[in-house]
């Protein structure tokens, strides 16, 4: 598979673990939603290490694994799926794409790094649109939307903090990275469970969400979004953050006959145009990338 195509296939499938999230957050709650997505997840990443012969380590590098399992997982995947369980589809794929937004706000308060005048142009392109899009939300929700808007805009934020992180956290092989955190992240939202209990019947439909959460979009598309790194660089495979929200909108539509109004695709392309600003991402350095290397 192209590399074109492996961008393409990891929006399509980050975009569908909003679709899933949402039909599972109301009967199972954000926590065991959240538990069945990592512990899946880390059980097939531990299976597929036993058939590459990789040795996880996991005791070697634990804080790390554990700051990862917070920032990067744990949190963020339980402030979505909470969030899931009033917001559609396309508003947390749009909430979502907004983590290199935080991450350049993070960058520049935590390192003291001085942000050019693009940066800034994105950072209010990428605001306006978010207020385009949850504003007309909480118009419609009233104040039942308030919490969950913030908790997608927190979990966006945790993504910011976890790039912040990773950029000055110990060289780890990337796998590794990916098994580590997921094991991390199902430990520490096991006691959650306690306290957010499954709230409805569970069937047939939700068992075969969770596991497509696990498996497909955590376990599968991290793999597929490490090996992307390691082939093109960080900076292209960056470019998935702006088929997320795409896909997002799509799946919900198609799914769960979700409306696509004005608000979503107007503010929806101004997060998308403000995260390029931010990342100096353009469509011209992927294809560079994709010409300079085989597939």
């Amino acid at each position: 598979m192209s590399n074109f195509l492996q961008l393409v296939f990891l929006g399509a499938v980050w975009g569908a673990s909003f679709l899933f999230m949402r039909v599972a957050a109301i009967p199972l709650g954000p926590a065991v939603l959240i538990e069945g997505r990592v512990l899946s997840a880390a059980i097939v990443l531990s299976l597929i290490g036993l058939y590459w012969r990789k040795n996880l380590n996991l005791m070697r590098h634990p804080k790390h694994f554990l700051i990862l399992g917070v920032v990067n997982t744990g949190l963020p995947f339980l402030l979505f799926a909470y969030a899931a369980q009033t917001l559609n589809v396309s508003t947390l794929a749009i909430l979502n794409s907004t983590a290199p937004i935080w991450s350049a706000i993070i960058g520049a308060v935590w390192y003291k790094t001085r942000l050019s005048l693009s940066v800034i142009v994105g950072l209010i392109l990428g605001i306006c649109g978010v207020v385009i899009l949850v504003g007309w939300d909480a118009i419609k929700l009233g104040s039942n939307a308030i919490l969950p808007i913030i908790a997608g805009a927190g979990a966006a934020f945790c993504y910011g903090v976890a790039t912040n992180y990773a950029s000055h956290a110990p060289k780890i092989e990337a796998y590794s990275n990916a098994h580590g955190n997921m094991w991390a992240a199902a430990i520490l939202v096991l006691p959650v469970i306690a306290f957010l209990p499954a709230a409805g019947p569970v069937d047939a439909n939700i068992v075969i969400a969770v596991l497509m959460l696990g498996i497909l979009c955590t376990a599968i598309a991290y793999l597929i979004y490490f090996n992307l790194v390691a082939q093109i660089g960080p900076s292209s495979t960056l470019s998935v953050t702006f088929l997320i929200p795409v896909f997002g909108i799509l799946w919900g539509n198609l799914f769960l006959g979700e409306p696509v109004g004005l608000n979503t695709l107007f503010g929806g392309t101004l997060v998308i145009i403000g995260t390029m600003y931010v990342t100096g991402f353009s469509p011209k350095m992927l294809l560079k990338r994709k010409t300079a290397q085989p597939n």
